[in-house]
This record gives structure tokens, C-alpha cells and sequence, in this order.
């Protein structure tokens, strides 16, 4: 009984939450080796696509830099969000879910707690690319309040699919398979996107995907806070388009993920 009022007591939930989110930081202090890596591809896509393909890709409205940066920021969120996935499923091979369950605690703390930690991790992703990107060349176009938006959005993007992440862990239950249905899912979702090139250039076929990809919804809202290459009814547009993006998957996979979790006892 009294296991069960803590459980539902907001304070004890909450109490719960933050240790374990605490619990998913520490690994990085541990092996700062894992935060390191997680930065090493972004950067890497963006070099590589500013420096070897820039020069034959034909954007409008300003140099190549600055249309792709806001892609690569978007593509950093979900890229991450495989780690989710695979912490989860490892969590429980090595039989740590199992130990979290016996304990006195709010079952969703373990969930939650995984996701806030790795959207914390992509707050330190995305300074470093900004950092990266005013190095070699970007610049900003819109406000500062415009890019704390933008940051925003970033940060709930990459938060809300890592609930899709999570649930793939959950259901898979082996890190290997985590892994490897973590790029299945995330390729197509990234590159048939507006991320490196303008949807217009694709097959019409593929148009009709990129459009309503989330991805490039995302990028689009993204691009035009940073960038300020659209008309304020579009920049709200886009912005309301990745926001209702993100609640839809949220809706979707937030509850699935936890009810995978459960089904896991």
C-alpha cells in the first residue's frame, strides 16, 4: 500500500525522475567517450556536405552553409534518438529494467528519465554545431528569440522521437537489433527530407513523401527562425506544422512505449 501511494505521489514521481535522468548523465562522465561520439557524425555530415558537395548543390536565397546547418541540427535530433533505443534494450538484456521494477518507484520514471537525459545531451549537440557552423561560415538571420525558438523546437523534436526510439527498445529487447532497426526507421525519415537538398530537386514521387516528412516539416519551421527567409505567416506556419508533428508522435509513441514497458513485466 504504502509502495503504491508513493508510486502516485507527484513528489516521489518526480523525486524519481530526476534520479533517474541522473542516473543516465553519469554515463557520460563515466565514458566521455559516448558524448564524444555523438558529436563526431553531425559535425562530420556537415563538413562533408559544406566543403565536398556544397559547391554542386544550388540552393536559393544564400550561400549552402546556411541551408544546410538548420538540416544537420534536425538530423543530429533524430540521429541521437537511436541512442534511446539502445540504451533501453540494454537496460534490459543485462536484467537492469527488472531491478527498477522491484523497486518502490514510478514505473514511467524509468522511461522519462532516459529521454530527458538524451534531449540534455542534444542541448550540448546543438551549441556545438551552432559553434561549428559560425566557424565555417553561417550566419544568422533572424533575431536571437528566433533561435532560442528554434533551439526549442530542436530540443522537442529530438525529445519526441526518442519516445519512437523507445519503443522500438522496448520491443526488440536486444541491443544489436535496437541498433540496427534504429538507422532502417531513421534513414528514409533523413535523407528523402529537405535536410540536404531542396525537395524541388527530388523525383516527384518523392516529393509527395518529403513534404509531409516530418523531418522537413521540421527543418522548414527551423530554417526559417534561423534564417528569416520567410514571411511571418509562413515562419508560423511552419513553426504551428512541426509543433503538431511533434504532439502527434508524442500522442502516438509515448503511450506505446510505456505500455511496451509494462508488457515487458
Amino acid at each position: 500500500m504504502n509502495e503504491q501511494l508513493k508510486r502516485w505521489n507527484p513528489w516521489w514521481t518526480l523525486t524519481d525522475l530526476l534520479t533517474m535522468v541522473e542516473r543516465n548523465l553519469t554515463r557520460y562522465r563515466r565514458v566521455p567517450q559516448l558524448l564524444i561520439f555523438s558529436t563526431i557524425q553531425p559535425v562530420m555530415f556537415l563538413l562533408l556536405f559544406t566543403y565536398v558537395f556544397g559547391g554542386a548543390i544550388r540552393t536559393a536565397g544564400g550561400s549552402y552553409i546556411n541551408y544546410l546547418l538548420p538540416g544537420i541540427l534536425a538530423q543530429s535530433a533524430v540521429f541521437g534518438a537511436i541512442q534511446t533505443g539502445v540504451g533501453l534494450s540494454e537496460d534490459l538484456t543485462k536484467g537492469i529494467i527488472d531491478r527498477f521494477k522491484s523497486l518502490p518507484m514510478a514505473r514511467s520514471a524509468v522511461l522519462l528519465g532516459r529521454t530527458v537525459a538524451d534531449m540534455m545531451r542534444n542541448i550540448f549537440v546543438i551549441i556545438l554545431m551552432f559553434a561549428v557552423g559560425y566557424g565555417i561560415g553561417f550566419r544568422l538571420g533572424g533575431t536571437w528569440s528566433d533561435a532560442l525558438a528554434a533551439f526549442a523546437i530542436l530540443l522537442l523534436f529530438g525529445f519526441a522521437f526518442s519516445w519512437v526510439s523507445a519503443s522500438i527498445g522496448m520491443l526488440v529487447k536486444n541491443t544489436e537489433t535496437a541498433q540496427v532497426a534504429g538507422f532502417i526507421w531513421v534513414f528514409p525519415l533523413v535523407f528523402a527530407s529537405a535536410v540536404f537538398v531542396p525537395v524541388e530537386s527530388m523525383p516527384d514521387w518523392l516529393q509527395a513523401f518529403a513534404k509531409v516528412n516530418p523531418v522537413t516539416v521540421t527543418v522548414n519551421a527551423v530554417r526559417a527562425l534561423l534564417l528569416d527567409n520567410a514571411t511571418d505567416i509562413d515562419r508560423a506556419r511552419y513553426c504551428a506544422e512541426a509543433i503538431g508533428w511533434i504532439v502527434v508522435i508524442l500522442i502516438v509513441f509515448m503511450p506505446l512505449a510505456i505500455w511496451l514497458y509494462r508488457k515487458s513485466e
